[in-house]
């Protein structure tokens, strides 16, 4: 299962509560107590959930519990039939896999989606807590979350069946514990300006020192594998396990631009709560946004690439670009059309997402449905349809296992969150 985590863009679990939106208006106190950053609610009913959120969440985590295997499955399907099918099996299957190195496919949008969802979410849980609560309680409550979730990375990694130094202390759930930690904390403690001043120095300081920062025996300016600046500092001076042994795609240096798709999810989170605009406002700075941040990426890649394993500026710039764009079409479905039937199963995944994570890894719903439908039943389904239905059969059978726990523990809700 690890090796399916790491290829699905090493994607995890939530750790922001489930949105929420009530009423965030500015306290007219001098105290501490008050958020920065409070935000009037959007025309939405006070205690009504933004749904778009919850479902993002969830059919994040759906293709790491399964979905990625049915596209694997359908391309399998598809060969050997004719050219118009083969072709667009073709285009699945390459969506499904990660580029060896710079490009950008579905596969390499999916973790970042998570982060982004992980700043939108911390928008619309935060302010309430502070104004609860007040902000020493806020900020420990947030170093607490983040702990416990590194924690929970470490020991996904080999934290208590291996002994160091053949454990991976940085990983999935590490970095977004981390985009959690100092997302959460420049929320607190800025306001608008001072976060995109943040977000902008992360992205263009990381290019910086990507750029003009000589690597030992190499030089200034690369950004090839193994000769990059974030690649060397991780070989040098990253304790423990690397994930590819040289290098690893969670590393130290490459989580600060990670940092700033988090932060680029608590500008669509304040946008979100900005009573200012209609909804449909909303979506229409949203999609706007979405394809600036494309265009601006795409530029930025002609010096400086699109790369996920060391997570450029230009990365973070595209992905926070798609993520803006599928928000703003998944709000204006669910939350102004009010379409929401076919997303429930989503919520019901994001709202457990840590659980099925690890209940994925620990108990694999694909292989449990291997003993249901594997097997001569698969091999006769492959003969009867065609090579690929069997494991077509037993991806949509651990998925339905899957979806049948999510809707049990959200019906007598049971969360599980740190």
């Amino acid at each position: 299962m690890l090796d399916r985590v790491q290829r699905a863009s090493n994607e995890p679990a939530a750790i922001a509560p489930a949105a929420n939106v009530e009423p965030l208006a500015r306290k007219a106190k001098t105290d501490d107590s008050a958020p920065i950053i409070p935000l009037k609610p959007s025309h939405a009913p006070a205690n009504e959930r933004v749904m778009s959120i919850d479902a993002l969440r969830g059919l994040n985590i759906f293709w790491i519990i399964g979905g990625d295997g049915l596209m694997w499955s359908l391309e399998e399907m598809s060969r050997n039939k004719d050219s118009v099918v083969s072709t667009i099996g073709k285009q699945i299957g390459a969506q499904f896999g990660h580029v060896p190195w710079e490009g950008f496919t579905f596969y390499d949008f999916i973790f970042p989606l998570f982060i982004f969802v992980t700043g939108a979410s911390i928008v619309l849980s935060l302010p309430r807590l502070v104004e609860r609560d007040g902000k020493a309680a806020a900020h420990w409550r947030v170093l607490r979350r983040a702990a416990l979730l590194f924690a929970l990375g470490v020991i996904y990694y080999g934290g208590a069946s291996h002994l160091w130094p053949e454990i991976r202390l940085l990983g999935v759930l590490q970095r977004i514990a981390l985009c959690y930690l100092f997302a959460s904390l420049l929320f607190i403690n800025l306001r608008l300006p001072g976060l995109i001043a943040a977000c902008a120095a992360l992205l263009v300081g990381y290019w910086a020192l990507m750029t003009f920062v000589p690597v030992p025996d190499i030089g200034a300016g690369s950004f090839e594998p193994n000769a990059n600046l974030a690649d060397w500092l991780d070989a040098h001076y990253l304790p423990g396990s690397l994930w590819e042994q040289t290098r690893d795609p969670e590393g130290m240096l490459s989580t600060l631009p990670a940092i700033a798709t988090c932060l680029c999810g608590v500008f669509a989170g304040l946008l979100l709560t900005n009573a200012r605009f209609t909804p449909q406002q909303k979506v229409l700075w949203l999609l706007g946004a979405g394809i600036a941040a494309l265009a601006a990426g795409y530029l930025w890649s002609l010096q400086f690439p699109v790369i996920k394993s060391i997570w450029t500026s230009s990365y973070v710039l595209v992905a926070a670009g798609y993520s803006a764009l599928l928000l703003g079409v998944m709000y204006q479905i669910i939350d102004i059309w009010r379409l929401r039937a076919w997303a429930k199963i989503f919520v019901w995944i994001g709202a457990n997402a840590i659980m099925l994570y690890f209940l994925n890894d620990i108990a694999n719903f694909q292989g449990f449905a291997q003993r249901l439908v594997g097997g001569d039943v698969s091999a006769f389904l492959d003969w009867l349809v065609t090579p690929g239905t069997g494991r077509f059969t037993c991806y949509v059978v651990g998925l339905a296992v899957a979806i049948a726990l999510a809707r049990f523990f959200y019906r007598h809700k049971i969360f599980l969150r740190v």
